[in-house]
């Protein structure tokens, strides 16, 4: 019999597991520990989003959707998509429900790349991006985010990282893990540079409600000429407190939309009706809900800013999603120790900045979708575990 290792794949091998979970796993066995490090939401789904997956349990609604969701879900994404940001879709070509919004970037991925297409992944994000183009047999292109520009993408970085080989651009923004988002203004830049190079974007905006700068979220389908070449990808997780429910969808060119049905109908058929049927009312009734969240989320952002500050360690405003992102290189540790130090000593997990990229290196996550009760315990540990290696 061969040997095993000599059967798997030597792409899927070559992956390295997500540097997130690695904390998590080690906090599930220590007694007393405190995890900052998943970015799930700690509020409940909104009871009329429960109350409708329950409802629809009862009255037997367990079959299989069409392979691209209800159409009554379909319809209200477009509804969802033209009050947010007045630009339409075609709810039967254009828009497909997915299982959470990591299915939707794997989906175009492996919808738009061929051998050797270049995608350029800006970083620090999020840590299924890489794979999924490795995957797909393209070639990850990255381009290093800035403290300095705010984590911002700038033109002229996209600009130089362009060849005759580019496919697409992923859009992370607002970005996990640094909370920067793009304004309109800036993301009008980047299309300019798109437009004429004549390559596409995959826009994950799943974070597009978590914005606290007083302003209406912005999207680049927004901008003149980008919504015939861009892949918008979102879902209900992050907003809607809905991570267990597994449940995203993508925005698109019909031609694109189409390539991504038939891979998704032959993986996974349909996403859960139960969890379709629960998005139709949390787009129709959660509004009110998503706003309440997102002030609870502002409140506990400004407390991890002020506390950092007092601990004289740096760290720009985030002003999306729900995690900020301080520089810890004054410590004289990498990323990856000052994690380790903090939760062997303090019992406190926040994730290494490297697991989002190698740019994130001096850096660490901290995600603020925790109570404030939690919070307060893990910024004293913090601080006390900052005393001791403050030089």
């Amino acid at each position: 019999m061969r040997d095993i290792n000599e059967v798997l794949a030597k792409k899927t091998i070559a992956l390295q597991p997500s540097g997130i979970r690695k904390f998590f796993d080690i906090v599930r066995t220590m007694e007393g520990a405190i995890s900052l490090g998943v970015g799930e939401p700690d509020f409940d789904t909104p009871w009329p989003i429960r109350e409708e997956g329950i409802y629809s349990l009862e009255r037997g609604r367990t079959f299989y959707t069409s392979n691209a969701g209800l159409n009554e879900l379909r319809e209200e994404i477009a509804r969802y998509i033209q009050r947010r940001f007045a630009v339409s879709y075609d709810p039967l070509s254009e828009i497909t429900v997915t299982v959470g919004g990591s299915e939707g970037i794997d989906l175009a991925c492996r919808a738009l790349l061929n051998p050797g297409d270049e995608v350029i992944i800006p970083q620090p994000s999020y840590v299924s991006y890489e794979p999924c183009v490795r995957l797909a047999d393209g070639v990850p292109v990255i381009l290093e985010l800035k403290e300095k520009d705010r984590f911002k993408l700038m033109p002229e970085d996209l600009e130089r990282c362009i060849t005759e080989r580019t496919k697409f651009l992923v859009l992370p923004f607002p970005n996990n893990p640094t909370g920067s988002i793009m304004t309109r203004e800036e993301l009008a830049a980047i299309a300019k540079v798109v437009i004429e190079h004549d390559i596409y974007v995959v826009s994950d905006e799943i974070y597009t409600e978590l914005t606290y700068n007083g302003e209406a979220p912005a999207s680049i389908i927004q901008i003149p000429g980008m919504r015939e070449r861009t892949v918008l990808i979102n879902g209900f997780s992050k907003a809607y407190a809905m991570t267990g429910w597994r449940l995203g969808y993508a925005c698109g060119p019909e031609p694109i939309l189409r390539q991504m049905i038939k891979v998704h109908q032959y993986a996974i058929m349909c996403a859960p009706t139960t969890s379709q049927y629960a998005a139709v009312a949390a787009l129709r009734d959660c509004d009110a809900e998503i706003a309440r969240m997102r002030e609870s989320y502002n409140q506990r952002r400004r407390y991890l800013l002020k506390r950092l500050e007092e601990m004289n360690i740096p760290c720009f405003e985030p002003e999306g999603a729900f995690y900020i992102f301080p520089n810890i290189s004054k410590f004289g540790l990498s990323s990856e120790e000052f994690c380790t130090k903090l939760l062997t000593e303090e019992k406190v997990a926040v994730v290494p900045g490297t697991a989002f990229g190698n740019s994130g290196e001096g850096f660490v996550r901290i995600s603020y979708a925790y109570s404030q009760e939690q919070l307060r315990e893990a910024m004293n540990r913090m601080q006390r575990f900052v005393e001791r290696y403050a030089n």
